[in-house]
């Protein structure tokens, strides 16, 4: 479902909902700003003592009048400056934790095709460049709103008691300035986005050579690569420079128009000294006024520089926040199961755009089955097991676990039942004995590791590395080979003990060696569990209790080795390939 666009008002006022938690803490720093505000007109007013004190009253005590008060009004400048600073810079950094935080678990929350929307690269980049944006919105508007608008305020009843004519004079500059604020408000807004969008790019191309560094060497694409990051680097300037130039734009324009305003207020004052209407002492005192309402209209004019970028990161931030958890409407709650599997007519479809991977798929799994579901490349076999634990949602069709619909079944019940290793092995930067005692498995005590670490021929060579089950294993694994990765990561799977375990080409990387004594491990613990595994090396899964045959996306045949040798169909003739030193994957 296409999401409403929010009005700049919306986001902001929704920006602000973050801020709420702190209340206490802001107020302290509003009431700081507010005090530092006040300073501005009192600055101005101790030009009107210093003057008369000074060069006009030399008999007037210059301490009550003018030092004093001068130290007085820095100090206070001083202290609520630095409180409102400390305390707006605090609920700035909280602000950005709690929205990574909530996106974080929108992240783990979402459904497997609603991330597959983003690449890695835009979601990195959401993360650490746009949150960053609000806070110069959540924060940084908010301070120049409230100080300088006070402080305007402050000086401008000040300048006014002096000579209301000549205030008036200042006011007229007010609405030309907004013009030239409004004008450029779009293109702010424009180039904001055009900004982060490319940071994302930029993010992606290097994402792609950090992951990819290997091709890049064997294949001499050094150049290539480098060509391609100093485009979307150059493409980042580019848009960086319209946005600071459409900004900048704003400070020459206003600086014209209070030029003029000035002028006309030193001839009007002229004009009043004339007619001895105004003092030297008021003189300078408006005139001090005057010259310090210039800052925070300056500042007030770049107000909107900060709050279109904060704004346009607010809508991909929300934008990502807003998007719907992964459905879970089953309200079956079960403990363990036995392990049974039935699919009936499924079909399944990645999006409309694509045609269907998977066609009026049916098939059953008794508990305790060791079954094999095989294939050419692109028959659907990782499709099909991805939907068990609804990573994906089927089209149509129904699976049942133990005679439970599986949507029926809540989200956490349901996967709690099965443990995966896939062919894409996930380890984290953390110790051996963390990738295995991970998630679930997180309060299995050191004997359980160790016995699931043997269950999946990884014992030997952990305890062989320099730290044993306490060696970090590095970046995705780094420090192991391709084999050690996939041992570790089998037995993370057989240490959550769960009655379904799904295999897809776990045991790629594994020498012949190995994968026979996983073999026999399976062997051994199949009659608690229901294994499903896809394998590329057909004579692996020769013992399998049942194989199905998929081609393109339909289930062709089914049943032994030996009975799907005996047809002569597609399983005969891909065991014949693997026999042949040919991979059916």
């Amino acid at each position: 479902m296409k999401q409403k666009k929010s009005t700049d008002l919306e986001l902001y006022l929704r920006l602000l909902t973050y801020v709420k938690p702190y209340l206490r803490i802001f107020l302290v720093a509003m009431l700081a700003m507010a005090t530092l505000a006040l300073t501005s007109p009192a600055i101005a007013a101790l030009f009107k003592n210093i003057t008369e004190g000074v060069f006009q009253h030399a008999e007037i005590d210059l301490m009550t009048r003018v030092v004093f008060p001068i130290i007085l009004v820095f100090f206070v400048v001083a202290v609520s400056s630095y409180i409102s600073r400390y305390a707006l810079a605090w609920i700035a950094d909280r602000l950005v934790m709690d929205l990574r935080v909530e996106m974080f678990s929108r992240l783990l929350s979402v459904s497997c095709a609603d991330l597959n929307r983003h690449t890695a690269s835009s979601l990195i980049s959401k993360f650490t460049f746009d949150v960053t944006q609000l806070k110069e919105a959540g924060t940084n508007v908010i301070t120049t709103l409230s100080r300088d608008t006070l402080s305007i305020i402050g000086l401008v009843a000040w300048m006014a008691y002096i000579d209301w004519l000549m205030t008036l004079l200042a006011i007229v500059a007010g609405p030309f300035i907004l013009f030239v604020l409004l004008v450029l408000r779009l293109r702010l807004r424009r180039m904001s986005r055009l900004v982060q969008d490319s940071m994302a790019d930029l993010h992606h191309v290097l994402d792609e050579t950090i992951a990819g560094h290997r091709i890049i060497k064997i294949f001499a694409a050094g150049e290539q690569e480098a060509e391609r990051f100093r485009q979307q680097a150059n493409a980042n300037r580019r848009f960086i420079m319209k946005f600071v130039a459409a900004s900048a734009a704003s400070t020459p324009a206003i600086n014209i128009i209070t030029a003029v305003v000035l002028a006309a207020i030193v001839y009007a004052a002229a004009a009043h000294a004339a007619a001895d209407n105004i003092t030297v002492a008021e003189f300078n005192s408006f005139f001090a006024a005057l010259l310090m309402l210039l800052s925070p209209l300056r500042r007030l004019s770049r107000i909107n520089e900060d709050l279109q970028r904060g704004l346009a990161a607010s809508e991909s931030v929300f934008t990502f926040i807003d998007q719907e958890a992964e459905a879970d409407a089953g309200e079956v709650s079960v403990g363990r199961l036995a392990g049974s599997i039935e699919i009936h007519d499924l079909s399944f479809a990645y999006g409309e755009e694509t045609g269907p991977v998977l066609q009026n798929i049916s098939l059953t799994v008794k508990p305790g089955q060791s079954v094999a579901v095989i294939g050419p490349s692109g028959s659907g076999k990782t499709s099909l097991v991805n939907l068990i634990p609804r990573f994906y949602e089927q089209a149509s069709g129904k699976i049942r676990v133990d005679g439970y619909d599986i949507r029926d079944l809540s989200l956490a019940r349901l996967r709690e039942n099965i443990a995966l290793v896939s062919q894409d092995v996930v380890l984290y930067n953390d110790t051996v004995f963390n990738n295995i005692a991970y998630g679930s498995n997180r309060t299995a005590t050191a004997e359980q590791v160790r016995d699931a670490a043997r269950q999946a021929d990884a014992l030997a060579f952990i305890e062989a590395l320099e730290n044993g089950f306490d060696t970090v294993v590095g970046n995705d694994g780094s420090r192991l080979s391709g084999g050690q990765r996939q041992r570790i990561a089998l037995a993370r799977a057989l240490l959550k003990d769960a009655p379904i375990l799904i295999l897809d080409e776990a045991m790629a990387a594994l020498d012949t060696e190995s994968e026979r004594s996983i073999q026999r491990t399976l062997d051994s613990i199949r009659q608690d569990r229901t294994c499903i595994i896809i394998a590329h090396r057909l004579t692996t899964i020769e013992n399998a209790d049942h194989i199905f045959v998929l081609d393109n996306g339909r289930l062709v045949e089914s049943g032994t080795h030996c009975q799907l040798i005996a047809q002569g169909g597609v399983y005969s003739r891909l065991y014949d390939d693997s026999e042949n030193g040919i991979i059916a994957s």
